[in-house]
């Protein structure tokens, strides 16, 4: 491909948004200052009957207690191993995506990715093991990990957008009213068909934000 081909490919951006056992992903192309969605799928960072890759923290709190109640190396070694496996289905499954905005015509150069205030967490083990209403929690921020770690091997470039203050960070950055994003999220979706529910809008707008930004 020529430098003035090259330079005339539309940028994109990816938005992914986590959850346990993978990410939705949307894809978001600029043409011409005109936002478009390319591709919208999922990565998995799990493999079908294979726990240790889809609920490594879950597995570690059926296993016996280290001294004093905290974790035994056992349960460092088995979520160690899943979260690799995690890490390497990712890197995989975003392979394969930017391979198909590469075909698209489209140039990557950012993923969204969507967070919470949860990033506080620094041992996920531990925070796990503490209560068993924060395991979820803690798979949920294993899957953002390995979302980050893709996104680093592939050498994409990552923005961290805080769901909670998305539309704000919408309507400044795009300088549209939240109503007019809503009807354009809705028409950007309708060519992709079902499943384009909330969590698909998120990872769409997140992309549309961080593309836009490029600019």
């Amino acid at each position: 491909m020529s430098r003035l081909q090259n330079r005339s490919r539309p940028m994109a951006a990816l938005g992914l948004r986590a959850h346990k056992g993978g990410a939705v992903v949307v894809g978001v192309a600029l043409d011409k200052g005109e936002p478009r969605v390319v591709v919208a799928t999922l990565i998995d960072t799990c493999i079908d009957g294979d726990r240790l890759s889809c609920e490594p923290y879950r597995v570690a709190a059926e296993m016996a207690r280290g001294p004093q109640g905290g974790a035994s190396a056992e349960a460092a070694a088995v979520v160690a191993e899943g979260r690799r496996r995690q890490e390497q289905l990712a890197m995989t499954g975003l392979h394969a995506i930017i391979a198909q905005l590469e075909a698209a015509g489209c140039k990557p150069a950012v993923a969204a990715l969507l967070v919470n205030r949860a990033g506080w967490v620094s041992d996920l083990l531990e925070y796990s093991l503490a209560w068993s209403e924060h395991v979820p929690v803690a798979e949920g921020l294993a899957v953002r990990d390995a979302l980050r770690f893709a996104c680093h091997q592939c050498a994409i470039e990552m923005a961290e957008l805080d769901e909670k203050s998305l539309p704000d960070l919408a309507s400044r950055t795009l300088g549209m009213p939240s109503t007019e994003i809503a009807s354009r999220l809705k028409a950007m979706g309708a060519p992709m068909g079902k499943p384009w529910r909330q969590e698909q809008k998120l990872a769409c707008l997140s992309a549309w934000i961080a593309v836009t930004s490029q600019c």
